[in-house]
């Protein structure tokens, strides 16, 4: 939502927006560009009357600002349908779609046709460094976006991805997620199939190839162009790890090497983002060559890996991963940089499903790399941590406040240390915490 608001305001609108919890990276970036922000649902907001009302898919029946719009019956809209009647339907969308790594191929993909001299478009759910911004209209008719899976809004259950109507999709895989809103596994794959329903036939549908779930979507019925990357033979694309970081790995297009990419990214998961980046920017008319230049100067994006402070030898981590596969994966990553040096988790499961209890067997599995785990107990939890503590072969305790966690980690973290933490939401600024106790330890 706050990447549409930066679309409307560069389109000429005048921009106001309010939510209940409003923290960096947008906040900031949304001050930046003038666009002013109520915390909270104050209907002072709503005068003078606004010619029409972006409701994001996070407000319900109840809420004070919805309540204030359909009783006055004001113009309303969701955020997806507004991206496509105002800026999306003449554009070559480029969308990315999956469980994980969308914020993060969305970013490489983007940064390779800007490199390349494209100046695409594009809505990120981040700010990727090489912008700096987490939108903007562009100056091509290449549009890439990050294309979602929760739903569009109270009024629109269909996932947001079904408005976007991309000429290139990815696909990079699927899992079962947001159990508030997907009743079961088949019910996101029919979501997924209604997207691919909207390639043209002269669009190409990219898969992450030996992925079950995404094959069965594709057998529900594709009309466009298929092309596969990932390990399994058929596909065209695929990758070769030179470093066992994959900081610097080869390239292969129909089984060929045909170039190698060293960038300053870690991680297996990385790499396949990249792999499906470089082949979505190939569809759009970038060369491979060009593609793995442009990744040499790729900077991450906020919250992915990002290293927020070193203080006394001791490195503070922060990453968006919530899902246990993501939380494996980054600390994968992590584990194959530092080697055999400390690794503590402290993660945060706030997320809807978590909350709901629908990963908690995975979730001890997922740390498993790490020496010791911190958690945070969310408030209103539907299952108890305690079976997960058991479960857990690497070290665990749990914490009602983040200041606790703080107060543990400040008395016993020495130098070497790399303290990774992981949550969807800001943590109750954990990260800038633990380094002001650190510096005046």
């Amino acid at each position: 939502m706050g990447g549409i608001a930066a679309l409307a305001k560069s389109l000429g609108y005048k921009v106001t927006g309010s939510d209940r919890n409003v923290y960096p990276p947008m906040s900031t970036q949304l001050t930046q560009l003038g666009i002013e922000l109520t915390e909270g649902y104050d209907l002072s907001q709503f005068t003078p009357e606004p010619d029409i009302v972006v409701i994001g898919n996070a407000m319900a029946r109840g809420n004070p600002a919805v309540e204030y719009v359909l009783d006055r019956n004001l113009p309303y809209i969701s955020g997806p349908q507004w991206l496509l009647e105002h800026l999306l339907k003449d554009r070559w969308v480029m969308a990315i779609a999956g469980t994980h790594g969308k914020t993060s191929t969305t970013s490489m993909l983007a940064w390779i046709m800007e490199d390349a001299g494209l100046a695409p478009g594009f809505l990120i759910g981040g700010v990727p460094e090489n912008f700096g911004i987490s939108a903007r209209i562009g100056k091509s008719p290449f549009f890439v976006i990050e294309a979602d899976e929760y739903d569009s809004a109270f009024f629109d259950k269909r996932s947001k991805f079904v408005h976007y109507r991309p000429r290139t999709l990815v696909l990079n895989n699927l899992e079962f997620d947001h159990a508030d809103i997907f009743e079961n596994l088949d019910a996101i794959k029919r979501q997924f199939h209604h997207c691919v329903r909207t390639v043209p036939s002269n669009g190409l549908v990219l898969a992450q190839a030996a992925e079950p779930n995404i094959e069965s979507v594709l057998e529900m019925g594709c009309w466009s162009d298929k092309q596969y990357a990932g390990k399994a033979k058929k596909a065209e694309w695929q990758t070769n790890p030179v470093k066992s970081d994959c900081s610097v790995f080869d390239v292969l297009h129909h089984h060929k090497v045909v170039g190698q990419v060293s960038w300053s990214l870690i991680g297996e998961h990385n790499m396949h983002n990249a792999l499906m980046a470089i082949a979505a920017a190939h569809h759009g008319g970038v060369t491979i060559n060009d593609a793995i230049i442009a990744l040499s100067t790729f900077k991450n994006v906020k919250r992915r890996m990002e290293i927020k402070g070193v203080v006394k030898g001791i490195t503070v981590y922060d990453d968006f991963a919530h899902h246990p596969t993501a939380i494996q994966t980054t600390l994968n990553g992590l584990r194959n940089k530092i080697g055999n040096q400390k690794i503590i988790a402290v993660l945060e499961p706030r997320s809807n499903t978590m909350r709901m209890g629908v990963h908690k067997n995975e979730l001890s599995q997922s740390w498993q790399l790490a020496d010791e785990v911190h958690l945070l107990e969310p408030k209103q939890l539907a299952w108890s941590m305690d079976e997960i503590v058991e479960n857990s072969e690497a070290p665990v305790s749990v914490y009602q406040t983040v200041d606790g966690i703080v107060d543990t980690l400040a008395n016993s973290l020495n130098a070497g240390d790399h303290v990774l933490i992981m949550s969807n939401g800001g943590f109750d600024s954990i990260h800038a915490k633990l380094l002001t106790r650190l510096e005046n330890s």
